[in-house]
């Protein structure tokens, strides 16, 4: 008797694991998952990368502090954005978690009591527009992060060219320089503004600018990665739409189809009624 009962303990349990795992949307949780560490990768070294940037660039390539000035307070304001970014995508993407339960339970409920309602449809439709307008910013971020990556590629493969030609007498290294203000990023009458020959050498063996080529370059994939998390909601958020407006279609087929059936039934009792009047 104790076996039975166990065994019958453990079937209910394992029936309720099995139903709510059903009710689990997998794919938005993927989703989300893809989205938090992008959004975290590109935030964290992003941050860091720009720290490290400006104490690149007031160590050796611009030595007064109102040449640099304007840069400065560019990269504070985006440090700040960086800040405003992650506590927005953290929120976003849990909300976007709940309409995905929200969804899968009203298409899995469908027969049921739960009924979908035009304001959850409404609301499904809000998050396909704020998804697609947040993929196509998200499009140009990732082509934003891009740009830093290219400028400190650019140093390190004119440091491996000065590495390279050090073997070589005919060609002096120092003639191998970076002018850093032909990317606009300081006016031209910074000093020094550009590095030259083994300066520029060293410069590519610090710590700092190892440290920011490599979290620029994480920085953009990070953001790569949550444009394919933003593509990846947006195809969920459609498709879940496309299942809530039929399962609304079906809905209102069901509440016809009950009131035909309860008016048929009221016609069939009302003729028996009228049969035993008149027998």
């Amino acid at each position: 008797m104790t076996f039975l009962l166990l065994s019958l303990l453990c079937l209910g349990c394992f029936e309720c694991c099995i139903k709510c795992l059903g009710g689990v949307p997998y794919a938005s949780l993927v989703a989300t998952i893809l989205c938090f560490s992008g959004v975290a990768l590109f935030c964290g070294c992003g941050h860091v990368a720009l720290t490290g940037t400006v104490s690149i660039l007031e160590q050796h390539f611009s030595t007064t502090a109102s040449d640099h000035a304007l840069l400065s307070e560019v990269i504070q304001l985006m440090q700040y954005v960086i800040y405003g970014i992650a506590s927005f995508f953290f929120l976003y993407g849990i909300i976007l978690l709940a309409e995905g339960f929200y969804t899968t339970s009203a298409v899995k409920e469908l027969h049921g009591e739960f009924k979908t309602t035009a304001c959850g449809r409404c609301i499904s439709g809000m998050f396909v527009f704020l998804t697609y307008v947040l993929g196509v910013a998200w499009l140009g971020v990732f082509g934003f992060s891009a740009v830093p990556v290219f400028m400190f590629y650019n140093i390190w493969s004119t440091c491996e060219v000065i590495k390279s030609f050090q073997t070589n007498v005919t060609v002096p290294g120092d003639q191998i320089c970076v002018d850093i203000r032909q990317y606009g990023i300081i006016p031209w009458n910074a000093v020094p503004g550009k590095a030259c020959g083994p300066i520029l050498e060293n410069i590519c063996n610090t710590n700092e600018f190892y440290m920011s080529y490599h979290l620029f370059i994480v920085a953009c994939a990070g953001a790569g990665a949550t444009v394919i998390a933003l593509i990846h909601f947006l195809m969920i958020l459609s498709s879940n739409w496309a299942y809530l407006k039929d399962a609304s279609k079906m809905q209102a087929y069901q509440d016809i189809k009950a009131k035909e059936e309860q008016e048929l039934q009221d016609i069939q009792s009302r003729s028996k009624e009228q049969l035993n009047s008149y027998t």
